[in-house]
């Protein structure tokens, strides 16, 4: 799992894969939530625009897995 420093207290989900690099657009991360790829903290997610902080984990199935961290943490 991979640790992602972000400059906020939270983060949309769409906007947290593309700065891992593990989407390049919000559409692709639709298609994964359709597809029910996405994970946050082993529980199925559903909205693209789930708000993460600190601590939480983001899992795509088959791609990765990435833990958000908050500058200063």
């Amino acid at each position: 799992m991979e640790k992602v420093e972000i400059n906020t207290d939270t983060i949309q989900l769409d906007q947290f894969l593309k700065w891992t690099g593990a989407v390049e657009s919000g559409g692709q991360v639709k298609m994964m939530l359709e597809d029910e790829l996405i994970f946050v903290n082993d529980v199925l997610e559903t909205a693209r625009r789930k708000r993460l902080k600190n601590g939480d984990v983001v899992k795509i199935t088959d791609i990765g897995s990435w833990q958000v961290v908050t500058k200063g943490e």
